[in-house]
């Protein structure tokens, strides 16, 4: 009986360890608590995923341990910052409000998007960033956007309520409320928060209606397109943790509200083929990473460009070649009247040449942008600047953030 309980004891540890366990590059420090923290959230997406069909934990609960577990990893409310729960223009918003005093009467405005794949987060994970930005010497009024998400809604929703949001914040008329210097407003976001960034400064750039518009964008490793998920960074680090190809395969196919039966056929770029007369060599052009990296990523890659394919894929997922859903696919004519970028990437991050791309794209547009590339830096570190989520790349990007924001803002 002892030899039989000792036999299963091992065989649960190894099975354990074996679930954990995932190579990671020798630049990454820390390496068993991103382990940990890997294995961690693919167990609650798999348990999502099959909530229902089992009565397990669902999306949105999943959502609560995920806020949790970064709640109990952020620092406390920093004292002085006041904390305000609003609508603007009906979509929930969390305002955070520097103390009296600061630089000056008029002060800095920041508008920031959260990550999460479309599906995940709230404005809760981003009281820190808040707190900061309002008393890291930058006198900023910081608007935090809760728009809606998968599976309640999908494309263009988020988008929709992040650019109602953010207009409404632009109005003189709030501006004036907060007291805030209308030639020194941001926006910003992570990951798709990113996304949402750059596609709402992408659409305020354009818009002739608006009197005022966002001095810069600050974007921390932007998802920018779904037409090629076989990038040099989504080869390299397609297993790499937080963030696998796959889970960001399957959160763009939820988002643009596809059957997630197409997910195996976007993996190998079926679903952008030669064959789609839409997608034109012009436009093919806006990512093509054999010409918009640096020599250092493309490495040996060779492009994945597949004569045939998913046959009318386009026509079940128009959000494909949408420029609301995809940044990286607007015209030069748009990028040209964008704001100054600043635009931060990850060495192991399937992202990574996505953030590249737009950058070059932006700068031969006649944008100023500064590239943050941290060779250490995985999706999400960014987030992870507190114990027991602590990681010194995480606070390094924080700094390196902050620093910028406030020497350009």
């Amino acid at each position: 009986m002892r030899l039989l309980s000792l036999l299963v004891t091992v065989s649960l540890t190894l099975a354990v360890a074996y679930y954990i366990y995932t190579p990671l590059p020798d630049a990454i420090q820390q390496p068993w608590k991103l382990m940990m923290l890997d294995a961690y959230f693919r167990t609650g997406c798999c348990r999502a995923d099959l909530a229902p069909h089992f009565g397990l934990l669902s999306t949105r609960g999943f959502e609560g341990i995920m806020k949790g577990l970064i709640s109990e990893s952020s620092p406390g409310p920093v004292p002085g910052v006041k904390v305000s729960d609003i609508t603007f223009a009906g979509i929930p918003v969390r305002v955070y409000e520097p103390p009296a005093g600061g630089e000056g009467h008029l002060r800095r405005g920041l508008v920031y998007f959260h990550g999460g794949g479309w599906a995940l987060g709230t404005t809760s994970e981003c009281k820190y960033f808040g707190s900061l930005f309002c008393i890291n010497k930058l006198n900023t009024v910081v608007v935090s956007v809760e728009y809606r998400l998968y599976p309640e809604v999908h494309f263009p929703v988020p988008y929709l309520d992040c650019l109602a949001a953010a207009k409404h914040f632009l109005s003189p008329e709030v501006l004036a409320k907060y007291a805030i210097d209308p030639e020194r407003v941001a926006v910003a976001g992570d990951s798709a928060g990113g996304n949402l960034a750059a596609a709402v400064a992408q659409e305020i750039s354009v818009d002739d209606s608006m009197s005022v518009k966002f001095s810069v964008q600050a974007l921390i490793y932007p998802v920018l397109q779904a037409l090629d998920f076989n990038t040099p960074s989504y080869v390299e680090n397609q297993y790499m943790p937080i963030l696998s190809r796959s889970f960001m395969i399957q959160f763009w196919v939820q988002y643009l509200n596809a059957d997630l039966s197409l997910v195996p056929q976007f993996a190998v770029n079926n679903h952008s083929t030669l064959q789609h007369s839409a997608i034109t060599p012009e436009l093919r052009s806006r990512l093509d990473w054999n010409v918009l990296l640096p020599q250092k990523y493309k490495k040996n890659h060779k492009p994945l460009i597949v004569e045939k394919g998913s046959h009318g894929v386009l026509k079940k997922v128009p959000g494909l070649l949408d420029v609301r859903a995809a940044p990286l696919l607007a015209g030069p004519e748009v990028l040209a009247k964008c704001p100054r970028a600043y635009i931060l990437t990850c060495e192991y991050d399937v992202l990574r040449d996505d953030g590249l791309m737009y950058a070059r794209r932006l700068q031969d547009a006649g944008v100023t942008v500064t590239i943050a590339h941290y060779e250490d830096g995985f999706h999400g570190c960014f987030s992870f600047i507190s114990w027991p989520l602590e990681f010194d790349v995480g606070k390094r990007a924080l700094r390196g953030y902050l620093s910028w924001l406030q020497n350009n803002l």
